[in-house]
């Protein structure tokens, strides 16, 4: 009698235990996905950084900025 109820909480901790590692594996996958994001975007900025810096530079040879304000 005594081994019915063991046995059942053995088994909720059981899958509790799936469950939780379910969880872990998920977080992990979050997180590397989550990181690649952050280097796309980081490549993005990059680019926009340059595009601006042309810009200006085209507006200063087409004197199309005000200079000495």
């Amino acid at each position: 009698m005594t081994d019915a109820p063991d046995s059942l909480v053995l088994r909720y901790l059981r899958q509790i235990d799936q469950k939780v590692d379910r969880l872990a594996e998920d977080v992990h996958d979050l997180k590397v996905r989550m990181t690649a994001v952050e280097e796309n975007l980081a490549g993005v900025h990059r680019r926009i950084d340059r595009v601006e810096a042309r810009l200006e530079r085209i507006e200063r040879r087409l004197d199309l900025v005000e200079t000495g304000i």
